[in-house]
């Protein structure tokens, strides 16, 4: 399937090549147009594509008439193209909520639907058209049209920002939810409403939420939290302030408590799901013995050799399990059970642990006794 892509250079269109350009997309080709593609080239395209997703717009024009000129102006010499050649081929194009508004952009959007409506009227053509709300995520012009990717890029780079109103309410949609209908929708799977095609799911949220998320994501180097992803909207935020930060800053150090046995490191705190940390243990060392009356963990050795020893408070039979890099195997440490742990191997002990709960000084839930 040879697949016209306009706008090609733009925020939703990098995303959407990018994912066709994925192998499992082998019998795709796509013709990739942008503001810089010589008519004969576009025309080339018109005569031979089968489906054809129209992304290209604009958004910040210099002068108001450009609205119209971009957006109406360049979609009717599309038309006028694939009807010279005959070409029947489904018309996708991204379009916006905004074109039931009374200002220029919407009127510009909505004469460009009304066209390619009257166009697969006409010539018996699949047309597809996506009010899209505001769309989020990787890729995003900053300071251009979308609060998000200034919001995320100023954040992520100790800029400042200005927001007017944090109780403005806004619907969203994310990039990849957008990228996965418009390939629903070359499959003819898409989701249709009346006249118009939608994307899901739509998140609905307030500027100042977004941006109290993407301040708090700023910590997490320092608190070591990591988002709760039962949140579709902290979710993909998340991932698209990660898209922000310098690429060469992308290292981060952790706090390592450090003695005369090893160290102890916390790596990531998370909602609701616990602790991960990274224990290092120089040979011929024990560390633990002390039990837990709610906090429970999970050891996992990724280097060296371990002695770990069990015995349930109150008893006196001792467990041993002997574990090492050259299986990797998780021992489970429960509640009201005293353990340890020895290094009876040659080089230093690394063993990642996860624990139920984040360590809270005030509460350590660690109590002394030996295992023997």
């Amino acid at each position: 399937m040879k697949i016209l892509v306009t706008g090609a250079k733009g925020f939703i269109a990098k995303n959407l090549l990018a994912e066709l350009l994925n192998k499992k997309y082998e019998n795709i080709e796509t013709l990739c147009v942008d503001k810089e593609t010589p008519i004969n080239l576009l025309d080339d395209y018109c005569s031979k594509c089968d489906f054809v997703i129209h992304l290209a717009g604009i958004n910040r024009p210099l002068k108001e008439e450009e609205f119209m000129t971009g957006n109406f102006g360049f979609t009717s010499k599309l038309i006028e193209l694939l009807s010279a050649h005959n070409n029947k081929a489904p018309f996708l194009v991204s379009s916006s909520i905004q074109a039931e508004l009374d200002n220029p952009y919407g009127k510009s959007k909505k004469a460009m639907e009304e066209i390619i409506i009257k166009y697969g009227q006409e010539n018996n053509v699949k047309i597809l058209i996506y009010r899209l709300p505001n769309v989020f995520g990787k890729w995003c012009k900053p300071n251009y049209n979308s609060a998000i990717a200034t919001f995320a890029n100023n954040i992520a780079n100790n800029l400042s920002i200005q927001v007017s109103d944090r109780n403005r309410e806004m619907n969203l949609v994310y990039i990849d939810d957008v990228v996965k209908e418009f390939i629903r929708a070359l499959n003819n799977q898409e989701n249709r409403k009346s006249n118009f095609c939608y994307v899901e799911p739509v998140l609905h949220t307030t500027l100042g939420e977004i941006v109290d998320l993407l301040y708090s994501f700023k910590e997490y180097r320092k608190n070591l939290n990591v988002p709760n992803n039962d949140s579709l909207l902290t979710k993909y935020l998340y991932a698209t302030y990660l898209s922000y930060l310098p690429a060469d800053q992308m290292c981060y150090e952790l706090d390592e408590h450090k003695d005369n046995r090893g160290s102890f490191t916390e790596f990531v705190r998370t909602f609701g799901q616990g602790q991960f940390s990274v224990n290092i243990t120089h040979p011929g060392i024990t560390k633990g013995n002390h039990f837990h009356h709610t906090k429970h963990e999970k050891y996992l050795v990724v280097q060296g050799k371990a002695l770990i020893l069990l015995r349930k408070i109150g008893e006196e039979k001792v467990y041993e399990y002997k574990v090492s890099e050259e299986k990797l195997v998780v021992v489970d440490i429960p509640v009201g059970y005293t353990h340890s742990m020895t290094n009876i191997g040659d080089n230093e002990l690394i063993t990642f642990i996860w624990a139920n709960e984040p360590f809270d000084p005030d509460n350590p839930d660690t109590i002394f006794e030996e295992v023997r």
